[in-house]
C-alpha cells in the first residue's frame, strides 16, 4: 500500500526546534548517554547519525506522528545543534532506510532504562488529587496498542481474535501503574498481546513503596497477587468481584467489615494462610449506568484513618488511568495505528519513547498547575501538546534549515 508522507504544515516553525529542546530538559543529554553506553549502544563512527540523536528523534516522532520521518529528523537535528553543537551535527540529513538502520543499532534497551529512571510520580503534596492522608494516589490497568501489519510484528506480537478471524492489526499487551493526580505512567511493562495482564502486573506493582495508596479494578485481584502488591508496603484498595467469599467477622463502625481470605477452599476449611482484609460495600444512588453494588477490600484495617465513605469516593479516581491511556492513544498518537515501527525491537523502542514524551508532557502541565494553584488533573491535555508543538516562546534563536549532506 502506498504511503503519502507529511511535512509539518507550513514549514517548520522556531517553537517546532524548541520542542527538542524541551525533551531534551526533561530527558537530559548526560542521561541518554550514559544509557546508550552502557548497553553499548553509543555511536561507532562520527560521521554516521550520533545515537544520542536518534534517541531525541524516536521521541519526536511520538509527537509528530504523522509527519515523515526525514522532516522529523531535521527538527532534532536543528533543536539538538545548540546542545551538540556544528562540529557534532556538521550540516545532518540521512535517508529512510539509514534512520531504520541506526535505530536497529541502538534497540529498545536504552530507552526503557531512560524510562525507568527519568519517569517517576512528580505531584506536590499540596495539588488537589495527587495525596490522601499522606499517600500518594497510584491506578493499576491494562490496556493494548495496534501497530502496522508486517510479518516481523505479526509472528512476534500477534493479533487479537474475533468472530471473523484475526483482527486487521498486531497487537503488544502493557499493564502500568499511573499517578492518578497528574495522569503519569510512571511504571509500565510490555509483552505479546497472548501475555495475560497478570503475568504483566507482577513487576509493575513491585515498583509500589509505603508511600502509595494503589487501586486496581477486579479483575487484577487474587490471593498470590494481593500478597505479593502487601509486600511492596502500599497500602492497597482493589475492586473485587461478586462471587468473591468475603464472610462477615467483625463490624466496624462505619460500615465496613473485617474477614479473613484464603489461597484455596482447603486453606479455609482447615483455616491456614489468611489474610485479613476490609471490605467495603456501597452503591451508587441516582448515577446512570452505576452497577447493582461495589464492593472493595483494602489492607488499611482501621475505619479511623480511612472511613469507609472516602475511600468509596476515592476509588473511583482510579479512571484517571483510563483518561491516560486515551490521551496517550487517541490525543498523542493522532493517527489510527498508536505506533508506527515496522519490526519488533522498534515496537518496543518506540513503546517507551511513547512513555517519556507523555510523561514530559504531564510534567509540563504539572508545574503549570501548580504555579497557578489548579489540580494538574484539570487542565487539558490537548492544549498542553498544542503548546508544546505550536507555542513555546522564541527565546534563543536557531537556524531554520542547513544545506544537507547525505550520510
Amino acid at each position: 500500500m502506498a504511503r503519502t508522507k507529511t511535512n509539518i504544515c507550513g514549514g517548520a516553525r522556531l517553537a517546532d526546534f524548541l520542542t527538542i529542546g524541551f525533551l531534551a530538559m526533561n530527558c537530559p543529554l548526560d542521561k541518554v548517554k550514559q544509557a546508550l553506553e552502557q548497553h553499548e549502544a553509543h555511536s561507532k563512527r562520527r560521521r554516521g547519525l550520533p545515537h544520542e540523536v536518534l534517541v531525541y528523534f524516536v521521541m519526536a516522532m511520538c509527537l509528530y506522528a504523522n509527519v515523515a520521518y526525514e522532516e522529523v529528523l531535521r527538527l532534532v537535528v536543528e533543536g539538538l545543534r545548540h546542545l551538540l553543537g556544528d562540529e557534532e551535527l556538521g550540516n545532518l540529513i540521512v535517508s529512510k532506510g539509514a534512520i531504520s538502520q541506526a535505530r536497529g543499532q541502538v534497540g529498545a534497551e536504552p530507552l526503557k532504562q531512560l524510562y525507568r529512571e527519568q519517569v517517576q510520580p512528580h505531584g506536590p503534596k499540596d495539588m488537589p488529587g495527587v495525596f490522601y492522608r499522606d499517600k500518594r494516589l497510584m491506578a493499576i490497568d491494562g490496556s493494548c496498542l495496534e501497530m502496522p501489519d508486517e510479518k516481523a510484528n505479526a509472528d512476534h506480537f500477534g493479533y487479537p481474535g474475533s468472530s471473523r478471524g484475526d483482527s486487521a492489526f498486531p497487537q503488544m499487551r502493557f499493564v502500568a501503574m499511573v499517578e492518578c493526580g497528574t495522569h503519569t505512567v510512571c511504571h509500565a511493562n510490555e509483552g505479546t498481546y497472548a501475555t495475560s495482564e497478570m503475568a504483566l502486573t507482577g513487576p509493575v506493582i513491585d515498583c509500589a513503596d509505603a508511600s502509595m495508596l494503589v487501586m486496581a479494578d477486579r479483575n487484577f485481584y487474587g490471593y498470590s497477587f494481593w500478597q505479593r502488591a502487601t509486600q511492596t508496603g502500599a497500602k492497597l484498595l482493589f475492586r473485587v468481584k461478586s462471587n468473591l467469599l468475603l464472610p462477615r467477622e467483625q463490624d466496624l463502625g462505619d460500615g465496613s467489615y473485617l474477614c479473613r481470605v484464603y489461597p484455596s477452599a482447603k486453606d479455609r476449611r482447615h483455616q491456614t494462610n489468611a489474610v485479613q482484609v476490609r471490605v467495603i460495600e456501597y452503591t451508587l444512588e441516582g448515577i446512570a449506568d452505576a452497577e447493582p453494588s461495589y464492593r472493595l477490600v483494602t489492607n488499611w484495617l482501621s475505619d479511623e484513618e480511612a472511613p469507609a465513605h472516602e475511600l468509596a469516593a476515592l476509588y473511583h479516581q482510579r479512571w484517571t488511568i483510563e483518561q491516560t491511556f486515551d490521551e496517550m492513544k487517541t490525543h498523542l498518537a493522532e493517527r489510527a495505528l498508536t505506533l508506527r515501527s515496522k519490526r519488533p525491537q522498534l515496537v518496543l523502542q518506540e513503546f517507551y519513547a511513547w512513555l517519556l514524551v507523555h510523561a514530559a508532557i504531564r510534567r509540563m502541565m504539572t508545574q503549570a498547575a501548580a504555579a497557578s494553584a489548579q489540580a494538574a488533573q484539570d487542565l487539558s491535555f490537548i492544549h498542553a501538546v498544542r503548546v508544546l508543538k505550536r507555542r513555546l516562546p522564541a527565546c534563543v534563536a536557531i537556524p531554520p534549515c542547513a544545506a544537507p549532506i547525505v550520510v
